[in-house]
């Protein structure tokens, strides 16, 4: 199963208004283990980043000019993403803005080449209803190190949503054995062994005395025979 942890940043808050993706960072997993074929690239918006923004993400205009464009990365964006499933954090917010982009471009949406898409925000409120399940909450919760972690980064913020994952989700793998017959007669089975010999150890008068004055008091509650007596009597 391969599986993509992805992040992005931005120039803003909202794509409809122009606001641009400026930074994508894709950490790859396959069956739960991670294998260094990580996707990272810095892109130039051609527009300035709000204020609010660079003060999360520290990336410049100045910085992102000689970057490439959305444009000259997509292709080998979209080859890296075909088929595979991806993994974000507060999703509708990442994927409204590469569909954006996608569009601007021509081309299906960024979701169309995936497989699917696992939001980790609405995995954990479901997980830790009523707390915070930001990513450095999450990190705190799972022993996560962020402790390098000064500004957003989309490389950094997939990783260590990998790992945030990769915890969360530790409990759901399927547990199963693999047998293998020996080649020969009777391979594979078990040598018969017998029973060991059941013990019953009967009621004594005063057990069966309270028993029946406990079922007597059930009759009286009932206007009748309770279904213990009924039981007992068939």
């Amino acid at each position: 199963m391969r599986q993509i942890v992805l992040d992005t940043e931005t120039t803003g808050l909202n794509p409809r208004t122009g606001d641009r993706v400026i930074e994508v960072g894709c950490v790859e997993l396959h069956n739960r283990m991670l294998t260094g074929n990580n996707f990272h690239r810095y892109i130039n918006p051609e527009r300035d980043s709000e204020e609010g923004a660079l003060a999360v993400h520290g990336l410049t205009t100045e910085f992102l000019r000689d970057k490439p464009k959305f444009a000259d990365i997509a292709q080998e964006l979209r080859e890296y993403i075909q088929g595979a499933e991806v993994i974000i954090h507060n999703a509708p917010f990442d994927l409204g803005f590469l569909n954006n982009e996608f569009k601007l471009l021509g081309l299906p949406t960024f979701t169309e080449h995936c497989s699917g898409v696992i939001d980790t925000l609405v995995n954990a409120k479901e997980m830790h209803p009523g707390k915070r399940n930001s990513l450095d909450a999450l990190c705190d919760r799972y022993g996560v190190s962020n402790a390098h972690r000064k500004l957003h980064g989309a490389l950094l913020d997939a990783e260590l949503l990998a790992d945030v994952y990769l915890s969360m989700t530790r409990g759901q793998n399927s547990l199963s054995m693999d047998v293998e017959e020996e080649a020969g007669e009777g391979g594979g089975l078990l040598e018969a062994v017998a029973l060991a010999e059941v013990i019953v150890l009967a009621a004594s008068a005063d057990e069966l005395a309270e028993h029946d004055s406990v079922l007597g008091g059930l009759d009286k509650a009932v206007k009748g025979n309770c279904i213990w007596r009924n039981y007992a009597e068939a």
